[in-house]
């Protein structure tokens, strides 16, 4: 008889499937590229989606200088504050931190960490790595309801080392914009952490099949945990923790960056969100997260080769109520 194969349901790529330890996304890897020192990301807080009309830039589409339909995602990007300078140094196990150099007007952090009492500038020769400690003002944003900073991490790239510590020490206690990172037409990773289900069982969690309909008392679980004289792999499919997970999406492309909120905010506001005030950002496409959830945005570390593009041709943005009215 014929034996019957096919690949195993669910990726283990992504496990273990556990709720992420922070709502603010950590980014372990940074591109090298850019001649001039600049921050390598910045944070935004999702908005909600719309639909545009734009004219397609891809010259390989069907579709290609034709005016054509797409979804986009609205990030609401106040300006984000640069509290420290972070310095770096190579060991056989890795980047470790040598010293901190904290800027002065930096109270709106007091209620979330201790604060130096005076910069530390010592050993400022000696690093390998630039980095600077940000946070992000959602006191200036109307649909999120949080006053309290979400403070990150971001890589100073480009340039050499002195021209990157020059550069940190310029915008050192600064408040930088979005613009100040990336341009219209640029590609950008996103890093957030995904909608929360809660506690699901193996059909939705992993996709399995249900069970035939003449299986004793349940159809919505695994036909088998393994043999009885071992024990249970990690490898089975079973119930637990689904969404609030870390992930990113690579290759994302900024179709518009606008100081005016009006201009992208629908009749009656966002659903849940409200009226954008600050400055945002239209990216191509979905991104991962809830409304109101912080998405971290980083220079795109995969996009080697392919479509450049200047300043995509926006002809029409929706503005009309998402909610039915």
């Amino acid at each position: 008889m014929v034996q019957h194969s096919r690949p195993k349901r669910g990726s283990l790529g992504y496990s273990p499937r556990k709720r992420a330890r922070s709502i603010v996304p950590t980014i372990k890897t940074w591109p090298n590229n850019g001649n001039k020192p600049s921050l390598q990301g910045f944070a935004g807080y999702k908005a909600g989606m719309s639909h545009i009309l734009v004219i397609d830039y891809r010259p390989t589409s069907t579709t290609s200088g034709q005016e054509v339909f797409v979804p986009v995602t609205i990030l609401e990007t106040p300006p984000m504050k640069i509290a420290a300078i972070r310095l770096y140094k190579k060991t056989p196990y890795g980047l470790k931190a040598k010293t901190e150099i904290w800027a002065d007007n930096v109270k709106e952090l007091e209620k979330v960490m201790p604060l130096p009492k005076k910069k530390n500038e010592k050993k400022a020769d000696e690093y390998d790595e630039v980095r600077v400690i940000a946070y992000t003002e959602p006191w200036k944003i109307g649909g999120i309801p949080k006053k309290i900073p979400d403070v990150m991490e971001i890589r100073i790239g480009g340039g050499d080392l002195k021209a990157r510590y020059k550069y940190a020490n310029e915008i050192l206690g600064k408040e930088l914009s979005i613009k100040d990172v990336f341009v219209e037409g640029d590609m950008m990773d996103a890093i957030a952490v995904t909608k929360g289900k809660g506690f699901q069982g193996s059909v939705k969690r992993w996709g399995v099949k249900l069970l035939h309909h003449k299986n004793r008392k349940h159809r919505r679980m695994i036909g088998t945990l393994g043999p009885w004289l071992s024990w249970t792999r990690g490898t089975v499919p079973q119930a637990g923790q689904t969404g609030y997970h870390k992930r990113t999406e690579y290759n994302k492309r900024i179709l518009k960056i606008g100081e005016n909120g009006e201009e992208i905010t629908p009749d009656g506001g966002f659903p849940h969100y409200g009226i954008v005030k600050n400055e945002y950002v239209v990216v191509h496409g979905s991104l991962p997260g809830s409304v109101k959830r912080i998405i971290r945005m980083r220079q795109a570390i995969r996009y080697m080769k392919g479509v450049k593009v200047e300043k995509p041709e926006i002809t029409y943005i929706s503005t009309s109520s998402k909610q039915g009215v």
